[in-house]
């Protein structure tokens, strides 16, 4: 009997643990019975800012690719400088950029009201990040948890590794596969651009000096480009933003019809196009969108797996740890 049952065991086995981190298993509905109404809780709090600021939840998403890429998914993205470290907040690639911290912090406060001490933050944001794709059209899917939040941050490993605004295809291939993702993943990823906005800081150099060159990407559409340069004219506020495709509220593949037709915002996205190896699945995903969000759900599913494999707690408050490595309390 038990080797009629063996088969079956270790297919379960096999379902339920995709992931194991310093003993702990990330797996699905892993608050099922210490706090139920967790997933539930961060889809209520991420409608309501969705409500109150609809650009809020495509920051929050963005977390996930800037806090996984930096030593796994442990909510060191969220934390604040201290006298004893400087965090991610203000690495280069993050500083004016990334936003929406008091969204993690409205979630986390709802959780800690509703289980104490049990949802991390790191958690939180990969929840969160789903519902930022499901409430905006784009696909919903299950994730898995039971991830540690960090106890410290870095900004020179953030410095180190996260793209700027200039990256090209070339180099985001070559990062990506850094993390076991292929050039499909990162493709569909970057596909995240499909709502939200960018500053006119990101793509000056798009406009008016691409490599050195005194003159405008080529790639750019003419009449997009007039469009951008009236947005952000020489000298003007470069903390303006534009929208990073024309459907900016809805996530779709509107994106990637934009980048066959020359009107991608930022450089990043448009050499997706002009790149021989990514060319063809931006043109597969601009034509099909249930394509799109399979590889995308597939993708974040992936990216949420990266881990550090560090010591970690569940943080009482995203932006502080509990206390210092060496048993001090950091001010909140």
């Amino acid at each position: 009997m038990s080797l009629l049952l063996q088969p079956h065991l270790i297919l379960y086995l096999l379902i339920l643990t995709a992931v194991v981190v310093n003993g702990e298993i990330l797996r699905p509905r892993f608050y099922s019975e210490t706090c139920p109404e967790a997933e539930s809780i961060v889809r209520r709090e991420m409608m309501k800012a969705m409500i109150k600021e609809s650009r809020s939840v495509a920051s929050v998403m963005r977390l996930q690719f800037h806090d996984c890429f930096v030593n796994g998914c442990d909510a060191s993205v969220l934390l604040d400088d201290t006298p004893y470290m400087l965090g991610e907040k203000l690495s280069l690639s993050n500083i004016n950029s990334l936003r929406s911290f008091e969204v993690v912090d409205d979630i986390k406060e709802a959780l800690e009201e509703a289980c104490p001490a049990t949802v991390s933050c790191a958690d939180i944001v990969i929840m969160a990040s789903r519902d930022a794709v499901a409430l905006t059209g784009g696909p919903d899917w299950e994730v898995k948890l039971g991830r540690k939040d960090s106890l410290t941050a870095s900004q020179k490993d953030s410095d180190d590794i996260m793209p700027s605004p200039r990256a090209n295809a070339t180099f985001l291939i070559d990062l990506f596969e850094r993390f076991d993702l292929s050039v499909k993943d990162m493709v569909a990823l970057s596909g995240s651009h499909s709502i939200g906005k960018g500053r006119c800081f990101s793509i000056m150099f798009r406009l008016y000096n691409q490599s050195g060159s005194g003159k405008p990407d080529p790639a750019l559409e003419p009449r997009y480009r007039k469009k951008l340069n009236k947005l952000c004219p020489l000298g003007g506020d470069e903390n303006v933003t534009g929208d990073l495709d024309a459907t900016p509220q809805v996530f779709d593949n509107q994106y990637f019809q934009d980048l066959v037709s020359g009107r991608g915002f930022l450089n990043s996205d448009q050499t997706l196009y002009t790149n021989r190896e990514t060319r063809g699945y931006v043109k597969m995903f601009s034509e099909d969108q249930a394509e799109f969000f399979r590889a995308f759900e597939q993708g974040m599913v992936k990216m949420g797996d990266l881990q550090s494999g560090r010591p970690g707690e569940v943080r009482l408050n995203c932006r502080v740890v509990n206390r210092s490595p060496i048993g001090v309390l950091f001010d909140s």
